[in-house]
Order: structure tokens, then C-alpha cells, then sequence
């Protein structure tokens, strides 16, 4: 029987944060990632030489761990940290409260029971920093100094280091030298990561990989009207054009960096965020890349539709979806493989919610389905392709446990087989050739991210007025240096003043900046990453010797960060029967299902739309709507759950969603709870009405919930997709308290 190979490929990816011109670090992720996730994913793969995998380093990543690693790397929230808890000054004792707890509650801050207790202190949601700060003493600011940086250590760091371990041990009262061995071991950890990177490139274990330097769109740094390939009417900048000379040097000094770092060039590449057209393949040619990675629907838009997906998510022609191609413009030929991403997401979104072996048991089960998709004859690839870091701090324990799984499973079963993609490459040359590639990104297949909402496109509007007054100032030192003589040390000093400046350009030219401007993802740091985008532009300015013009010190933003939900206006008198009806949910709050988690996307969408919840006096009532009507929404799906986070330990089960009548239960620490006045109703949407008073929740007590659609034991749709629907159980006065306001 042919063997089915898996490529997973890490993308490990961080925009460059440092304002080099002022200075000053005011993010600390990529520190933060390199102690967690960039280390632990290298360590796992020691713990299972078998595993063979690809990861992509982004140079915008690695030149910061370079920075890092030799010391001359900080943050603003390490120099917070340094400060002894004594000498904390009233504006870094609020800094502390408003970003010290920036790590997902469930996984990264309740498990620590000193660290869960400051973030109960701190009250956030319904108290400001300030407010809170008369409930923090010296020791509680000491403790919360080393919570934060403790518990962005990877599990396995912690397992292999006796003085993390006795850190997390002792949990609270810190003293300044316990601090300080913490900060040496963040040091110590980033010193590591690229080493250990080289050794396993070295060994064969992985392949390493690269991207366009400071990761920009490259399509659109070719031409901005790529972007009408997919999406014919969308709005593009006043200028259309692109700067292909900057994708030039993005992807030339990726390619000296990775070769640098690692002693050997890259074969390899990810463009950022998957982003392909025809045109780049001669420029990724004459730089020596052989092969790069997109998404599926790149390669279903290229087939016109021959390979893509049916209603209910299932592949068409699977085993032209399962294969590498050519490519080839220009004279340059290169290899091209396509993510599955209905499995990415399943690692990026959902497994997080399973039990580790479970969870990886399913996987090789999609795994072999595949194969009997494709035919016992065929040889399938299956690319797995996702973000590296950002996931795992929504899974319990880091992932670590569902990592090993993953791995150990990979490498055991029968007629799998674990790849590098280049060596996947060089034994399986692609035999077919796709006549065209189609521009888009791994995000529906078009640009619509980074382009196209008034906020991306004042955003490329402003990079391009810059980088115009750079280019003729550039311009104007090369006739001057033409001209003068006897002028070496200023020319000299002129030069490196434009280098400084071209380099502000590039940063900016990165696709981060752009992914937070515009409605599709926000989050606490929005107006940061504004700042910061327009900063590296004012820089240009600043570097010339010119003052920057007054639109550079305007947000681009003009948007608040949004709810994920609104709430109940008035109490709602439901009758249970799931028919859709208007007036019964006209007060109710709701809950449209979208993507809450800012840094990744998910492109393979379950069928769960929105979620609409409403309150009588004694009754909480949910309903829940499909993308279709329920009762054909739910043929694949096993049960119902939803989950209570507060009152925690409930949840209501609906099983059995084909029978007719429906019934639910509800369920407390996993064991039935007898329960009068418990109803569902299932055909055209899905409702259910629970009273107050089996949750043993009364009058302004909160309660957070969300949806869950099971098959085969495992989260297949949740809503929200993070986190959960707050609201509070209302009191006899809710109404006129309502009308009043």
C-alpha cells in the first residue's frame, strides 16, 4: 500500500518591533515567544527524532532573537520587569495592571493560583488600573513582575530547568534576586534558540525555510492591482502601482540572512501570509528559492474550481488536491505545495478543546481518510501549515501534551510517513504544471486583509508619499555625490542617514501593520500597531532631516476595539419550539460568529452563524442559528453542548439531534442534574430555555456560556470562537433600569 506522506510546516513569524531611530522596544513578543513557543517547538522535536517537519523563520524574527541573544535586545516590558518593586514609580505601577496580564486566562494565568489571584485583584473588565492599584501592595507588584515573564515559559524549558522549576514551585513572595534569575533565563533560553534551530536543519531532522524579509505582501509590493484578480470592485489606493525594486531586496537580503544564520541557503519559502502570484516566481528563481508553500483555495482558483470543496467541507478530486506542481515563468520552474487547511485550523482552532490523545487520534483519522479519498494506488502528500507560536496558548499546558501525541503518532503509524517538504520535493518531483497561478493569500484566496477598507488604503497612501519624498532625496544626494569631490565623511554620513531611511521604508512595507487596520481583526494593542506603523514612516522623515508632515501624527484607525457581542434590551418571552420567530428574539442580545483571535485567521468555517440569548425574571434562553436550517446543519454533528464558565461545572448536552422530540441535559461536574423546566426545540434554528435557578445563579450574578457542536467526542464549532457570552441574571427592576437609560 502506497505510504501517505505528512508535510507540516511551522510558520514562525514576528514583525519588527523596534523603533531603532527613537530607541525604544514597546512590544515584547517576540522575547516572550522565543521562551515559549520558538523553544519548546525545537525541544519537542528532540523528544521524537523520528518526526521530521519544516519550519519557516521569518528574518524579521530572527534578526530581533540576534539581538536578543546578544544582549543588545530589550523591551519596554522587560525594563518594567528590571525595576525593583520599591522604586516602582505610579505610571509603571499602572503599566504593570494594564499589560501584565496579557496571557490567555484560562490556560496561562488560572492555572497559577498566586498569578490568578492578582488577576482577580486587578478586576479587569470592570475596574481601570487605577482604580486597582490601591489593592496592590509592594509584594503583590513583585509577584506580578515574575508571573508574567514565568508563565510565558515553555512547559518542557520548565521540565529540563531546576531553577524555572523551583520558581514555578514556590509561587509567591519573590524576592529581587528570584526575579533576576528569571530574567538571566529568558537570556539564556533566547541565546539557544537559533543553535538548536542549525542543529536540527544539520541533522535532517527539519528544513528551514524563509520568507520576504520584513514580510510584506510581495504580489502587492509587484502591483497593487493584483488584488482585483479576486476581487474585481475592490477599492485600491490612489496609487495603483507597486515598488518592485523593494520586493527585490526583501527577498535578496531573506535569502543572505537565512544563509548567514544557518550556513546554507534556503530552498524553500512561505511568502507571507501565503500570498502568490505568477509574476514573483522569476524573482524567487534568481534568488534560488525552488519551491514555495500557499493555501488550497490558491490552487482551486488556479484549476477554476477542479479542485476544491463541497457544502459539507468534503474535497473534490482529492487526489489532484493531495499532490506538489510546477509552476514556471520567466524561464525559472518551482515546485508548489497547498495546505490543507480544514487540518490546520483543526490544530490552530480546535483541538485545543479535546482531550491530547483524542485529539491526535483524530488527526491520524482524518489522515487515513484521506488516503481512501485519493485511492489505494496514489501516493498522497498532505500539507498541514499553520502559525507556530500563536495557538498554543489557548491549549492546556502549552499543547505539550497533544505535541507529543501528534508526533509520537505520526511516526507509528503504518504507511505514514512524516517529510520535510524539499526532501518530499526532491524524491516526488511534481509531475503536473499549472498553467497559471492565481493572486491571493491564504485568506479566502484574495488580498482583501491588507487592501481595499479605507484604513489599509490611506495606510499604502502614506507609505507611498514617503517613500516618494525618500526616493527623490535619494535621488538628489546621488547627483550631488556625482558632482562633488573632497567631501567623503559627509557623503559618508549622508549615505548612511538614506540606508537608515530605506530601511523604515521596508519595515513598513511588512503586512502586519495592515492586518489591524480596516474590520476584519482587532485587538488591545490596535492603536499601538497605528503608532508604530506610522512611526517607522515619521522616521524617514526624521533621518533626512526633514519634518515629517502632520498626517503621519493622525491615527488611521477611527475605530474603537469592538464587543464580540451586544445585550439584552428588555426580558424575552420565548416559547421553545426552534421555529424562527422575530418578535421573541427583538430584545435579545447577540452574538455574530466571527474570528476573536486577532494574530491567526480560520479559513475553514463550521456551520454555527449567530447566537442570539435573552432573559425572562426566572428563564435564560439561547438560540442558536446555522447556515442552513437546523435540522440539515446537524446531520454530521453528534450532540449539542453548551458550556458555562460561570456558574462553573454546568453545562447542557443535547444528543441525539435527529430524533424528534429533542431533549436536553443539563449536567454539573459531568454527573445529571434532575431539572424541571429544561426545554429545547429543534427544525428551522436551534433554541433552548434553562431556568436561573437550576444554574444556581439570582439577580446580578454572571453568567458566561458558549456553543459547542461535538462529533465523535471532539469540538468541531464553537461559539464564540474564544471566550465566552457574558451577561449578568437580571433583578425584577431590569426593565425599568433599561427604559431609564
Amino acid at each position: 500500500m502506497p505510504e501517505i506522506a505528512l508535510a507540516i510546516l511551522w510558520h514562525q513569524h514576528q514583525p519588527y518591533y523596534p523603533d531603532d531611530v527613537a530607541g525604544d522596544n514597546p512590544m515584547p513578543w517576540v522575547r516572550l515567544h522565543g521562551v515559549k513557543d520558538y523553544y519548546g517547538m525545537a525541544l519537542h522535536l528532540l523528544e521524537v527524532p523520528e518526526m521530521r517537519c519544516t519550519i519557516n523563520l521569518v528574518p524579521s524574527l530572527l534578526t530581533q532573537l540576534e539581538a536578543y541573544a546578544s544582549g543588545r535586545g530589550s523591551d519596554r516590558f522587560l525594563a518594567v520587569t528590571r525595576i525593583p518593586a520599591a522604586d516602582l514609580s505610579e505610571e509603571d505601577c499602572l503599566f504593570l495592571l494594564d499589560h501584565f496580564f496579557m496571557a490567555n486566562p484560562q490556560t496561562m494565568i488560572r492555572p497559577f493560583p498566586r498569578y490568578a489571584e492578582l488577576w482577580q485583584r486587578r478586576g479587569l473588565g470592570s475596574n481601570t488600573a487605577r482604580a486597582a492599584m490601591r489593592r496592590f501592595s509592594e509584594k503583590d507588584y513583585r509577584d506580578l513582575q515574575v508571573w508574567f515573564n514565568l508563565a510565558w515559559v515553555h512547559p518542557l524549558a520548565v521540565e529540563h530547568d531546576p531553577v524555572l522549576a523551583e520558581l514555578v514551585a514556590k509561587g509567591r513572595g519573590y524576592s529581587e534576586a528570584d526575579k533576576s534569575a528569571l530574567i538571566d533565563k529568558h537570556y539564556e533560553i533566547l541565546r539557544q534558540i537559533i543553535p538548536l534551530h542549525r542543529r536540527l536543519a544539520e541533522s535532517g531532522q527539519i528544513e528551514l525555510t524563509t520568507t520576504p524579509f520584513y514580510h510584506p505582501i510581495l504580489p502587492l509590493l509587484l502591483d497593487k492591482r493584483l488584488a482585483r484578480e479576486a476581487l474585481p470592485e475592490i477599492k485600491l489606493p490612489r496609487y495603483t502601482g507597486g515598488y518592485p525594486e523593494d520586493a527585490e531586496v526583501h527577498v535578496r537580503r531573506a535569502v543572505e540572512l537565512h544563509t548567514r544564520i544557518f550556513g546554507a541557503p534556503p530552498r524553500g519559502m512561505w511568502p507571507a501570509e501565503g500570498s502568490v502570484c505568477q509574476g514573483m516566481l522569476p524573482l524567487l528563481g534568481r534568488h534560488g528559492i525552488r519551491w514555495l508553500a500557499t493555501d488550497e483555495e490558491i490552487l482551486g482558483a488556479s484549476t477554476q474550481g477542479f479542485v476544491s470543496r463541497d457544502a459539507r467541507g468534503h474535497v473534490r478530486n482529492p487526489s489532484h488536491m493531495y499532490r506538489p506542481y510546477k509552476v514556471a515563468e520567466g524561464g525559472y520552474e518551482l515546485g508548489i505545495v497547498f495546505r490543507d487547511h480544514a487540518l490546520s485550523d483543526m490544530i490552530g482552532f480546535h483541538y485545543q478543546r479535546s482531550e491530547p490523545e483524542a485529539a491526535a487520534a483524530d488527526f491520524i483519522h482524518h489522515i487515513e481518510a484521506i488516503r481512501q479519498a485519493v485511492g489505494p494506488t496514489e501516493t498522497a502528500l498532505v500539507s498541514v501549515i499553520l502559525d507556530g507560536e500563536n495557538c498554543w496558548e489557548h491549549y492546556p499546558g502549552g499543547g505539550v501534551q497533544f505535541v507529543r501525541c501528534l508526533y509520537q503518532r505520526c511516526c507509528q503509524t503504518p504507511h505514514l510517513r512524516p517529510v520535510s517538504i524539499g526532501r518530499y520535493l526532491e524524491e516526488h518531483p511534481p509531475r503536473d504544471t499549472l498553467p497559471r497561478l492565481f493572486a491571493g493569500s491564504w485568506i479566502h484566496h484574495n488580498f482583501a486583509i491588507w487592501i481595499g477598507h479605507d484604513e489599509d488604503n490611506t495606510a499604502w497612501d502614506l507609505l507611498h508619499r514617503t517613500r516618494e519624498h525618500l526616493v527623490q532625496r535619494s535621488e538628489k544626494e546621488a547627483a550631488r555625490a556625482a558632482e562633488a569631490s573632497g567631501e567623503a565623511a559627509a557623503a559618508a554620513t549622508r549615505s548612511a542617514a538614506l540606508a537608515k531611511a530605506w530601511e523604515e521604508v521596508y519595515i513598513a512595507e511588512g503586512s502586519d501593520w495592515f492586518w489591524w487596520f480596516g474590520d476584519d481583526h482587532s485587538s488591545a494593542q490596535d492603536a499601538l500597531f497605528d503608532y508604530l506603523f506610522r512611526k517607522h514612516l515619521q522616521n524617514v522623515y526624521l533621518l533626512l532631516g526633514d519634518k515629517p508632515p502632520p498626517e503621519l501624527s493622525r491615527p488611521i484607525c477611527r475605530r474603537t476595539q469592538r464587543a464580540i457581542h451586544t445585550l439584552p434590551t428588555a426580558f424575552s418571552h420565548v416559547k421553545v419550539n426552534g421555529r424562527r420567530t422575530f418578535f421573541e428574539w427583538i430584545n435579545a442580545g447577540h452574538y455574530a460568529c466571527q474570528n476573536e483571535r486577532g494574530t491567526m485567521a480560520m479559513v475553514s468555517r463550521g456551520p454555527l452563524k449567530d447566537v442570539y440569548f435573552g432573559f425572562n425574571l426566572h428563564h435564560l434562553y439561547i438560540r442558536i442559528d446555522f447556515d442552513a436550517p437546523a435540522r440539515t446543519a446537524l446531520a454530521d454533528y453528534e450532540a449539542i453542548r453548551i458550556g458555562f464558565l460561570e456558574p462553573a461545572e454546568y453545562e447542557i448536552i443535547i444528543p441525539k439531534l435527529s430524533e424528534s422530540p429533542s431533549k436536553a441535559y443539563l449536567l454539573c461536574n459531568g454527573q445529571a442534574v434532575d431539572v424541571a423546566g429544561l426545554e429545547v426545540g429543534i427544525d428551522q434554528i436551534v433554541e433552548v430555555g434553562v431556568p436561573f435557578a437550576a444554574l444556581g445563579v439570582s439577580a446580578h450574578q454572571s453568567v458566561q456560556f458558549f456553543v459547542e457542536l461535538l462529533q465523535g467526542q471532539q469540538s468541531r464549532d464553537r461559539a464564540p470562537r474564544e471566550g465566552a457570552i457574558q451577561l449578568k441574571c437580571p433583578s425584577a427592576e431590569f426593565e425599568q433600569i433599561m427604559w431609564d437609560v
